[in-house]
């Protein structure tokens, strides 16, 4: 569950990123990213543990010191009794921004999921650090989870696995790679068996950046899909079988690019400063 936030504060920042953001010519994510854990004060703990390539996390550390964090540090976790050492939740306590990169999500949370870590990180954003990730590091950022699922535009019945994510916050669920995978129908499905959540399609090269005010900004080149199916009036993923297309009347659809803003309390989308129209 998500931790409660303490009374005079205001919970951190949660940046969940489409995966293949760009780290080469064009590193606005990552550079807002450092901002929001604090500029040149920045202090980022990098968790590399989603995936199996050594360099990745000395790669993030290369990045973030480049961009001007303060100090940057590479945790893996290889173990569940790893979560448990005190110089690591030492370090976790000292940190103003926490990084998962991409990966296999079941591998982060098979391995950090009801640890003193987890519960350590939850508590640290509710009390004003900064949890974002890439890839998998996204998704693993919310409550309920996609684990595995199909692609297509189609929701279908039993084309999506859910399994419990990190819980910094149980008001969305995050897909990534979207648009390039093309996983709405995956989506639609995860939608159809917890209508209470909002629905975010992260494109590649693009992130979410939401607020302690629960506003989502998009950054990045591509876009986001928000799907909300706070109004659906019917669905039949009660009644079919796994394979079988599922009929859902009522879902919303927001397609947002840079600039514009979701609200994710009161469920209302704008354009943004950024966008402009055509002259």
């Amino acid at each position: 569950m998500p931790s409660k936030v303490p009374e005079g504060r205001a919970r951190g920042w949660i940046v969940p990123i489409g995966g293949a953001e760009n780290k080469e010519n064009d590193r606005r994510i990552l550079e807002r990213f450092v901002r929001v854990c604090g500029g040149a004060a920045a202090d980022i703990v990098v968790i590399p543990t989603a995936s199996r390539m050594h360099e990745t996390g000395s790669r993030y550390e290369q990045l973030f010191c480049e961009i001007g964090a303060a100090r940057v540090t590479v945790m893996d976790f290889d173990t569940r009794r790893d979560c448990q050492e005190p110089g690591r939740l030492g370090r976790i306590e000292e940190a103003t921004g926490i990084f998962f990169t991409g990966g296999n999500q079941l591998r982060v949370t098979t391995l950090l999921g009801g640890t003193p870590v987890a519960k350590l990180i939850r508590a640290r954003n509710a009390n004003g650090v900064t949890v974002g990730g890439t890839s998998a590091g996204a998704s693993i950022l919310s409550e309920h989870m996609i684990a595995s699922g199909d692609e297509g535009s189609s929701a279908i019945g039993g084309s999506v696995k859910l399994a419990p994510g990190l819980g910094l916050t149980n008001r969305f669920i995050i897909d990534q790679h979207f648009r390039q995978r093309d996983r709405l129908g995956r989506l639609c499905t995860a939608l159809a068996y917890n209508p209470f959540a909002i629905g975010i399609g992260l494109d590649e090269d693009t992130a979410a950046f939401i607020g302690p005010d629960d506003t989502l900004e998009v950054e990045g080149s591509g876009a986001i899909t928000i799907v909300d199916g706070s109004d659906i009036s019917y669905s039949s993923i009660d009644a079919v079988s796994d394979g079988q297309p599922v009929c859902m009347l009522g879902l919303r659809l927001h397609f947002l690019v840079a600039g514009a803003t979701f609200n994710l309390h009161t469920r209302t989308a704008a354009a943004g400063a950024l966008i402009r129209p055509k002259e």
